[in-house]
């Protein structure tokens, strides 16, 4: 099974979420935008442990670190939706999104219709700060109201009863991890959250 991780917004920890799932189910790793440095590849691929995991190529690499759709006509590309074409592998793999659901890869597409076109179900990660319950409640009615399926939320700071109460409720979808703030992040770190990540697992 492939699955899809996208998020409320930008610097939301994708990469981390990535790098836990990736560690707790031993999957494979595929960032198919990569827009400006550093590689979130490197990030994860620094922060996985288990002897698996292969790492997949960028299907886009752009120069910039903007919005895919900006970044790609600074360098005179185009990206199309059919670029996108998964991995061969036997594994699963962990498809990393760019930004939020509807930053624009082009001037017709978002960064969600890449899960669309693999046919991968989305984690949420919804990372914790005020205005947090806006942007997730907005992200989730587009995901519903365009038929997305969803696995589940994975929250990411520093722990907030109310928003988080309230976006699950809302959302109906399942919590599939709290990821506190975290101080120190290394493969220790995240070889305990993958196994947290997996007692509460289930498809």
């Amino acid at each position: 099974m492939n699955y899809f991780v996208t998020a409320i917004g930008t610097d939301s920890g994708k990469s981390l979420v990535s790098a836990v799932l990736v560690e707790a189910l031993k999957a494979d790793y595929w960032k198919p935008i990569q827009a400006g440095t550093p590689m979130d590849t490197d990030a994860v691929k620094a922060l996985v442990s288990n002897d698996i995991t292969q790492f997949h190529t960028e299907t886009h690499v752009l120069k910039i670190a903007a919005s895919p759709h900006a970044a790609a006509k600074f360098e005179h590309l185009a990206i199309q939706l059919d670029d996108f074409v998964l991995p061969e592998t036997t594994n699963d793999i962990i498809i990393e999104g760019a930004g939020g659901v509807l930053v624009p890869i082009n001037q017709d597409d978002y960064v969600i219709d890449i899960a669309r076109e693999l046919s991968a179900p989305v984690i949420l990660v919804v990372n914790l700060y005020l205005g947090c319950i806006n942007h997730s409640l907005l992200t989730i009615d587009y995901l519903k109201g365009n038929d997305i399926p969803v696995l589940g939320i994975i929250f990411n700071g520093e722990s907030n009863f109310e928003s988080e109460s309230i976006i699950e409720q809302k959302s109906g979808y399942r919590v599939l991890l709290r990821l506190p703030k975290l101080s120190l992040i290394n493969k220790n770190i995240v070889k305990y959250w993958a196994d947290e990540l997996m007692m509460n697992w289930y498809e």
